[in-house]
């Protein structure tokens, strides 16, 4: 019999390809070759890697990602909402290619939202933008919606487990004094068969996972001084972090909230994203999509594409 706690030991969703990009259906090739514009906002000393579809002018819509992720976990979703819209991703600092800081905060990161969506011109429509976020990204959301939420149509907050498990200052510490300098693969190859999701979980579609791996990695020279290839976030991040007041910040969001759920998620259970709407404001509305894990991006991109197009206006 398994044990309850544990959940099944799945294989890294790109090994049986060994380095090869896995076929894709027709949907997602033609989102990519949708390329978006490419650039960098400076925000309080560091660049943040912005990536940018649509119409300056149409209604905004900004994408946030989770921890160790970046920008390009949307782009192959973004082009499925440009229509009539102005849609963002960006990379959070110490993540994708955004610049590195030597101490991160929650808080900043929501200065940093807000900075990508003024520096990308997604105030400029008649309405303002909607702010979607993944996972360890709905943190920053939370503090944003509390700080300057009246200056936003929507926070979309998908699949942010809120709790405050036992123990979680003794286990911070633990990871802090785990931290260390990110291994460097001899081959971008390696590196893909070695890649997983976090929670661990299924991986149906390994041409996404292919994609956020290939784009998480960047090459360098090792400790040898040979080539070789690591992923694309500061191992030390955790080192010196400050994550804020989430419970306070949802409280007292100053703008409309939906809170997201994947349907088989082990991160974010039934009896947590209760938890968080007894927190949240109001009216908070509630989703959940259906066979979906905690990636949702993952496992549903279409169906997650829909579902953030209801929430979002066009023009």
């Amino acid at each position: 019999m398994p044990h309850r706690h544990h959940p099944p030991n799945f294989p890294p969703p790109l090994a049986v390809f060994a380095g090869q990009v896995p076929p894709a259906p027709a949907w997602f090739s033609q989102a990519l070759a949708d390329a978006p514009e490419r650039f960098e906002v400076p925000v309080q000393g560091a660049p943040i890697e912005t990536l940018a579809w649509g119409r300056v002018g149409d209604p905004g819509l900004l994408l946030l990602h989770g921890n160790g992720a970046h920008a390009d976990w949307y782009s192959f979703i973004a082009p499925l909402l440009r229509e009539g819209r102005r849609v963002v991703a960006m990379s959070f600092s110490g993540m994708g290619g955004s610049g590195w800081r030597t101490q991160y905060r929650v808080a900043q990161w929501a200065d940093e939202a807000l900075a990508v969506a003024e520096g990308a011109g997604l105030f400029e429509a008649g309405l303002p933008p909607t702010l979607v976020a993944h996972s360890f990204g709905g943190f920053p959301l939370m503090s944003a919606a509390a700080r300057f939420g009246d200056r936003l149509a929507r926070a979309v907050i998908v699949d942010t487990p809120l709790r405050p498990p036992p123990g979680a200052d003794a286990r911070r510490r633990h990871r802090v004094e785990n931290l260390r300098s990110a291994r460097v693969y001899a081959s971008q190859a390696e590196a893909l068969m070695r890649f997983r999701l976090l929670p661990p979980q299924g991986c149906a579609h390994p041409f996404i996972a292919d994609l956020i791996a290939r784009r998480g990695l960047k090459p360098v020279a090792g400790p040898d001084g040979r080539p070789g290839w690591v992923w694309r976030f500061d191992p030390f991040l955790f080192r010196h972090f400050d994550f804020g007041r989430p419970y306070r910040d949802l409280r007292q969001a100053r703008c409309p909230v939906t809170l997201v759920r994947g349907g088989r998620s082990r991160l974010l259970t039934t009896e947590l994203m209760a938890h968080a709407l007894s927190l949240a404001p109001a009216g908070t509305q509630v989703l959940e999509l259906p066979d979906a894990d905690h990636h949702v991006m993952v496992d549903q991109p279409q169906a997650f594409a829909a579902l953030l197009d209801g929430l979002t206006p066009r023009a």
